[in-house]
């Protein structure tokens, strides 16, 4: 049948593979579980803190977004307000006289725009300074240049459009008219 000689069993493993596959002892076991347990453990940490990070930035976005809110408002309101500056602005140029109906109606627009403006900064709109004050193109937008000599360059001489912020943010820059150096003769 068999040509072999048979000194072992059928079902026995030669020497050489039977070092194969002897089952580990219980040091390399040891080893193999606290390899796994620190591969588990920096994979928790790492979860937790891709967790807080989550935590932070939708908190961070959360507070973002209540305290900007009001923005639509704000840029809606803009113009009304640039409305009533030039209303009182005309009046005002008309000068009339102490007790008129132009006179009246000046003061109550006036009233108007003082409570506008009131309730605007209570939601952190502000308008921006920009009269003598260096050009800032955060905060200003140059729509020309003038020369000058009584105002060092880069100036702003002029305001066309009042600019506002709400918080920290620029809602819309103020339009300015920008010193310049004179020429020279």
């Amino acid at each position: 049948m068999n040509d072999q000689p048979t000194d072992m069993p059928q079902d026995a493993v030669p020497p050489e593979e039977q070092e194969l596959e002897s089952p580990p002892t219980l040091e390399q076991q040891l080893h193999e579980a606290l390899v796994e347990k620190n591969d588990n453990w920096e994979r928790f940490l790492r979860s937790q803190a891709e967790l807080d990070n989550f935590r932070k930035r939708a908190n961070r976005e959360r507070d973002e977004e209540r305290r900007y809110a009001s923005l639509p408002l704000v840029r809606d309101l803009i113009p009304v307000l640039d409305n009533l500056y030039r209303a009182v602005d005309a009046c005002k140029q008309s000068a009339p006289e102490e007790g008129s109906p132009a006179a009246s109606l000046l003061l109550g627009v006036e009233m108007v725009l003082k409570q506008t403006e009131e309730i605007l900064g209570r939601y952190g709109a502000q308008p921006i300074a920009a009269l003598g004050q260096p050009f800032d193109p955060q905060f200003h937008e140059a729509l020309q240049q003038m020369p000058s000599a009584d105002h060092p360059p880069m100036t702003v001489i002029n305001e066309f459009e009042r600019g506002y912020m709400l918080h920290d943010r620029v809602v819309r820059p103020s339009k300015v008219i920008v010193s310049v150096a004179p020429p020279q003769e």
